[in-house]
């Protein structure tokens, strides 16, 4: 579904990502992973539009968005969240929901101003799309609460939601479940299965080897910026790349995720 060749970015003479190449299949859960300062963020940043590569291509579906602006990249099927929970605490859930339906609206400031039919009608489509995210994400009877009001859980599901109702065909998830606790971080996992199952494809970024493990179909691992292996939990786990990546000198043959250290790498 997504491919990146060659992709890498400079900033000054620090490689923040090299000569990455990889792919992101549909249908599928692929988790990025890798050690503090890996290049993950970054590596989202550049197939989400944020950052523009110094070198390599992206290309979403066979199209070349390498440079294309963020919201031209999400008018196209890529949407994404952020380690941080990016809502709007005083609006209600639902107008949450409703600004990440905007991208796919036709009205311009001048029929805002006037409130034109196609005003009107683009405002009924956001409520509409809001809705319909927020039956995903299981916020439909939260959805007049001021998003400020929610558990930790729920606004983390609202800046789902938010995502969600831009249709998106690619959802990239970044941390999403930092600041959860276990049973949280379960309640998430069940959320992203469903959403699979349901025809989306998930990409996301995670220290929670927990969670990796027991989600992702594919897993791509970075390290300082490289990607050094990918394949299935399984495989990779196994991988010695990997294992010295995470621990070092403490691997022993240990495997990655099994040991403290490396649940919290």
């Amino acid at each position: 579904m997504l491919d990146v060749e060659n992709l890498g970015i400079r900033f000054g003479g620090l490689h923040a990502v090299r000569d990455v190449t990889a792919s992101i299949p549909a249908g599928q859960i692929t988790a990025i992973i890798g050690p503090n300062g890996a290049g993950k963020s970054t590596f989202f940043n550049l197939i989400s539009g944020f950052y523009r590569p110094t070198t390599g291509a992206v290309r979403f579906q066979g199209e070349d968005l390498t440079r294309r602006p963020t919201h031209e990249v999400v008018a196209r099927g890529v949407a994404r969240t952020f380690q941080t929970t990016t809502i709007y605490r005083e609006l209600s859930v639902l107008e949450n929901a409703m600004i990440g339906h905007r991208v796919r609206t036709r009205a311009g400031l001048l029929d805002a101003l006037l409130r034109t039919p196609r005003e009107r009608q683009d405002a009924q489509g956001s409520r509409d799309g809001a809705l319909r995210a927020l039956e995903r994400v299981g916020l439909v009877r939260q959805a007049h609460l001021p998003a400020g009001a929610l558990t930790q859980e729920g606004q983390k599901r609202v800046g789902i939601a938010m995502a969600l109702a831009s249709e998106p065909k690619l959802l990239l998830l970044d941390e999403p479940a930092a600041g959860m606790n276990p049973e949280e971080t379960v309640n998430l996992m069940a959320l992203i299965r469903e959403l699979v199952a349901g025809g989306l494809t998930v990409a996301l970024v995670e220290h929670k080897m927990s969670l990796v493990m027991g989600l992702a179909d594919h897993i791509l691992v970075l390290h300082h910026g490289q990607l050094i292996a990918q394949g299935t939990p399984a495989q990779v786990s196994r991988d010695p790349a990997v294992i010295e990546a995470y621990l070092g000198s403490h691997a022993h043959g240990g495997q990655m995720g099994q040991g403290g250290e490396a649940a919290h790498a």
